[in-house]
């Protein structure tokens, strides 16, 4: 009963963790206007930065990566894990963008958000318990994950303007994979010295199965606010007004008041 309560708040606190960030969240992963002049602008330096701060603020890459780290207590099984995962999101980030393969992000984000469900999941033993199983080779799936982030890495990658030129192409992805690599490790010393320092405490077996529940609800959160955004690109008009028809109830809106005001001063 403890348990399923303690997971219960986590989900529930998770959730409302997600929605106070998300304004903060959902600018994390697009290219502003301005990043993009500064790539015309600049040269790799601002590619390197691109990198570092996209993979800083990529919340779906660092929930995943705080998954994989969990209950890792060695260098050596962390330097292990971290490198499946870098090899992983570097050749698709790499290749993906130099032969020009993509496909909507808002998609490719969704499923990278299914792989932050997947670690929460698998960190609280769901296939032995659910399915009588053992989890899949956590190295394989790190390695086959790391694939899809960097697919989706590849495709925000690909709305900057790049350029033609073969070579100075490849430069431009491999500054902008630089900074990636760089970010990543800017963002894993704090997690991984958090993470060893409440191993040592009491709480960290209390809490572990909620915090992993936790990761599961903000990643079916994350799915879902991805999916959400594939119906707005793909038919935007479904989920607005026209502008006239808008227009339209601002007037009828204007007349309603107009006869009120004019029934009060009948009055």
């Amino acid at each position: 009963m403890k348990n399923a309560f303690l997971g219960f708040s986590s989900q529930l606190f998770a959730i409302a963790l997600f929605h106070m960030f998300l304004p903060v969240m959902a600018l994390a992963h697009g290219i502003s206007e301005e990043d993009k002049q500064r790539m015309l602008d600049g040269g790799y330096v601002q590619y390197i930065g691109l990198g570092a701060s996209h993979m800083l603020t990529g919340y779906d890459h660092l929930l995943f990566l705080f998954g994989v780290l969990f209950f890792l207590k060695t260098f050596r099984d962390i330097a292990k894990f971290v490198t499946a995962f870098t090899i992983g999101h570097c050749v698709t980030l790499i290749l993906a963008t130099f032969l020009k393969i993509t496909m909507n992000y808002f998609l490719v984000d969704a499923v990278i958000a299914f792989t932050v469900m997947y670690k929460g999941f698998d960190n609280n033993n769901g296939f032995q318990k659910h399915f009588g199983m053992r989890s899949p080779n956590l190295l394989t799936m790190v390695f086959a994950f790391g694939l899809i982030h960097g697919f989706g890495l590849s495709t925000r990658l690909q709305q900057l303007p790049l350029g033609e030129d073969a070579t100075a192409l490849l430069g431009r992805i491999l500054a902008f994979n630089l900074g990636v690599e760089l970010g990543q490790i800017v963002a894993l010393v704090p997690m991984v010295g958090l993470l060893a320092v409440w191993r040592r405490r009491p709480s960290f077996g209390k809490f572990s199965v909620a915090a992993n529940q936790g990761l599961i609800a903000i990643g079916i959160v994350l799915f879902f606010m991805q999916l959400h955004g594939y119906w707005h690109d793909s038919d935007p008009d479904g989920f607005r007004f026209p502008a006239q028809e808008h227009q339209h109830i601002h007037e009828d809106m204007a007349i309603e008041q107009q006869k009120k005001e004019s029934g009060r001063d009948s009055l």
